[in-house]
């Protein structure tokens, strides 16, 4: 079960994006130098697809969701974005704080994944020397027999200056 801490809306978290970010709380990662610390521990409200409805709702003119952490139940995160999915035209993305995607998150649902740790030597995903890196997940078809296949496309110097 999730919790969500407080919600933005905000422009640099996914390029091009008008997007309504969902800070999630009870993150296990524990990055030394973590900007947003207090998501580490269990607080707020739970995150239910009856919550995450109201919020789209009210916030008008977004054009994508992130999912900003959510490791402590990757599970949870492709449920609820495949409830977005389901029932909106909006882009769906995940910050995750893992080097890996977990093999909870199905990429159907998603259209953008963040994935690493922040190392504060290495800064965060605006330094070109960042370890962190931001996709794009291209949904393509195989034409011989129907199938979709997903591809990570690392768009991590979008963010770059």
């Amino acid at each position: 079960m999730l919790k969500y801490v407080d919600v933005a809306i905000t422009f640099a978290e996914v390029p091009d994006e008008i997007t309504l970010c969902i800070n999630i709380s009870n993150c296990p990662c524990y990055c030394e130098g973590c900007h947003s610390s207090y998501l580490a521990e269990d607080i707020g409200d739970i995150l239910y697809v009856s919550t995450l409805n109201q919020l789209i709702f009210k916030n008008k003119g977004i054009t994508c969701v992130a999912f900003m952490g959510g490791d402590s139940d990757p599970f949870e995160i492709n449920v609820l974005a495949k409830a977005i999915r389901d029932n909106t035209d909006l882009k769906i993305c995940w910050y995750s704080g893992r080097q890996e995607l977990d093999k909870n998150i199905d990429l159907k649902n998603f259209d953008y994944i963040k994935l690493g740790p922040y190392i504060k030597e290495k800064g965060p995903l605006n330094k070109i020397t960042t370890n962190q890196r931001f996709y794009k997940v291209l949904h393509t078809k195989e034409i011989s027999d129907d199938r979709v296949l997903y591809k990570l496309e690392d768009i991590t110097y979008k963010f770059w200056k």
